[in-house]
């Protein structure tokens, strides 16, 4: 292929109101650097991606106009922080088409989002020799929690095995799934293997069964659209910086039906109706899962996070990321030695990879002197390492301000590792 081909699903357009790569590489300040005398090409978006101007700017400009504490205030100032805020949750409740703002509960990212869900509802609904179901591919975030609360509990983790391509085996998924399950937390899109899950007849699975479902969506909201409705997901837990927004900040979608039904995980401030030392009464869903001052700015700068993904297009996003992942999978394919790990049908924006008798961190070091940003370990997911039989991959992810170019460059950088190691 062209080492300077532009991706077709974003070089049609070029009005402001839909955006073409040219014009969505410019508004990455951080893209237009050198490192070690060469232009970065950032291919660590699996772990966290750039923010555009439209975001720093948002964040930028709420500090220096709006800013003030929310649901305390009658002054201008915090009416105009409440306005932003609680906008901002109406933004993400229609960004995932859930049927209430009230089922949108802030929180720091995808790992609060799960361990709130195993303390509030596991703590609530589930007792010892009860069953939660995870999968082999998830990540730490969506493993440990679940760990703690069996060590709390006395409840049993069940794990659904993946195949060679590193998808999830569904027949041996549904016979998992007994009298005692109660909880199924599945990834939507593996961070380590980009292997897309399908979730919805996950979810169909186990609501027959009588269990709930918790989606650990932190890598598949910034690569394609997610309706809750239509998933019919009890639970689906993402982060702002892995979609463009600010870090620190994440989503808890619940049902609001469970979310009721479910006792806070911490105390504080603002999450309650009355207080007193003799008895405390909790506010309604979502504040009483939100004790303390949240982070304001971060959820201004998650809602202009999402209004930036929908002027360029969920669709053209996922479009122009499965072209860059075809265009990788082949280059990368072609180079003698190297071994892609994780090949399912359906994957989103990831591409693990080995080179001969290169250890991941020695691609990860040599391709960072090329200006390659990659990601080189575990990835947060060693059960994933484990059943491949290997200490760690190297770890090559995509975002929409990539290009083909950055594909080739990240190829020439695999065949400096093979240079380096014969």
């Amino acid at each position: 292929m062209s080492m300077t081909k532009v991706s077709s699903a974003l070089a049609d357009v070029t009005t402001p109101e839909v955006p073409s790569l040219e014009h969505i590489r410019r508004d990455f300040p951080v893209l237009h650097q050198k490192v070690y005398d060469r232009p970065l090409v950032y291919l660590d978006n699996a772990a966290t991606v750039q923010k555009p101007r439209a975001v720093i700017d948002a964040i930028s400009d709420f500090y220096a106009h709006d800013y003030a504490n929310v649901r305390r205030g009658v002054h201008l100032l915090s009416m105009r922080a409440d306005q932003a805020y609680e906008g901002a949750r109406e933004t993400i409740r229609s960004f995932i088409n859930a049927a209430d703002r009230r089922e949108i509960v802030y929180v720091r990212g995808a790992t609060e989002a799960i361990n709130l869900v195993a303390q509030s509802f596991g703590r609530t609904h589930l007792q010892a020799g009860d069953e939660i179901l995870v999968t082999e591919m998830e990540h730490h975030a969506n493993i440990v929690p679940w760990q703690l609360l069996c060590e709390q509990l006395g409840t049993v983790l069940k794990v659904a095995p993946i195949n060679d391509a590193g998808e999830l085996i569904m027949e041996a998924l549904a016979r998992l799934i007994g009298p005692r399950t109660r909880l199924v937390a599945v990834a939507h899109v593996s961070n380590a293997l980009g292997t897309v899950n399908p979730v919805a007849d996950i979810v169909r699975l186990a609501h027959a069964g009588g269990a709930r479902v918790l989606i650990d969506g932190a890598q598949a909201v910034p690569h394609m659209a997610v309706d809750v409705r239509a998933l019919d997901c009890d639970f689906y837990a993402y982060s702002g910086h892995k979609m463009y927004g600010p870090t620190g900040i994440g989503v808890l979608y619940g049902k609001r039906e469970l979310l009721e039904a479910m006792a806070p995980y911490q105390g504080g401030g603002e999450m309650v109706k009355r207080v007193s030392f003799e008895e405390v009464i909790y506010s309604d869903p979502p504040y009483k899962f939100e004790a303390g001052t949240p982070h304001i700015a971060g959820a201004v700068g998650l809602a202009a996070a999402i209004d930036y993904m929908r002027r360029i297009g969920l669709d053209r996003i996922a479009a122009h990321e499965a072209e860059l992942l075809a265009h990788a999978t082949e280059a990368l394919q072609a180079i003698p030695g190297v071994r892609i790990v994780g090949t399912a049908a359906h994957k989103a924006g990831v591409i693990s990879f080995l080179m001969g008798r290169a250890h991941a961190h020695d691609i990860g070091t040599i391709m960072d002197r090329q200006g390659v940003a990659i990601r080189a370990g575990h990835h947060c997911a060693m059960p994933v390492m484990t059943r491949f039989r290997v200490p760690a991959t190297a770890r090559a992810s995509f975002a929409v301000y990539n290009t083909h170019q950055d594909v080739e460059t990240l190829v020439q950088a695999t065949h400096k590792v093979r240079e380096v190691f014969g």
